[in-house]
């Protein structure tokens, strides 16, 4: 069966500009496959490359040499290559990405912040008129909703912006924005890092739920409970 990622002896190397054009050696043919369905959890020491994998996988770094293949839909990419608007396409449908960090326009409403990928991953929004637009929107809003309820964040929050909430709340609407649209490929960078107990139970429960609806999982998780909950197996970087 064809893996839904195939990562071929991939490199990816840093220039320091301010230390004499000195070279760091991150990712040193790195290859591993990936499922639907699987959890995979990178495993090493920090500053060993496993942030900068997953921004290679989802394309914001560009590698030195190796093959990012994504099986889908009966179509086979190399990320590693792809154009940027091949990119931004497959972040829309395909990959959801779900950081330590937060970033959403400013006065933007907490519950569109979340309903925006979904609206985004509809390649037909160009020939609807104003009212299906809306109507779209509409559907998105009620499915960030149902997700924000999950993840125990106050419905009173959800029309202000994320920008002034605390690190847990803030991880939380990032959580709902990396899974309304059920990704094939959700990776994870620390997802549960700002959460306390209760909370962090939820997110891994709405992950084991992307899992059997057939996403592929790659995470970094430094909480072993969270990483031992998870993942079916490791993979040293």
């Amino acid at each position: 069966m064809t893996p839904l990622l195939d990562v071929q002896n991939l490199r990816k190397r840093f220039v320091l500009h301010h230390r004499n054009h000195a070279e760091l050696q991150v990712l040193n043919g790195l290859t591993m496959q990936v499922s639907a369905g699987e959890c995979v959890a990178l495993h090493g020491q920090s500053g060993r490359g496993k942030s900068t994998l997953l921004r290679c996988l989802y394309g914001n770094y560009l590698v030195d040499s190796g093959h990012i293949l994504l099986h889908h839909d009966g179509a086979s990419i190399d990320i590693a290559t792809a154009e940027a608007r091949t990119i931004l396409a497959l972040r829309k449908r395909t990959i959801g990405y779900v950081s330590q960090f937060l970033r959403a326009l400013p006065r933007i409403a907490t519950l569109d912040v979340v309903a925006e990928p979904l609206v985004a991953s509809r390649s037909d929004l160009t020939d609807m008129t104003d009212r299906e637009h809306e109507r779209v929107w509409d559907e998105a809003r009620e499915q960030a909703a149902i997700l924000l309820e999950t993840l125990r964040l106050p419905s009173s929050l959800w029309q202000l912006p994320p920008a002034t909430f605390s690190g847990g709340e803030q991880q939380r609407v990032n959580v709902a924005r990396g899974l309304i649209n059920r990704p094939a490929l959700l990776l994870l960078d620390e997802p549960t890092a700002s959460l306390d107990g209760v909370n962090c139970d939820v997110v891994m429960n709405l992950i084991q739920q992307a899992r059997a609806a057939g996403s592929a999982v790659i995470g970094v998780f430094h909480d072993p409970r969270v990483r031992d909950g998870l993942a079916d197996r490791l993979v040293e970087v």
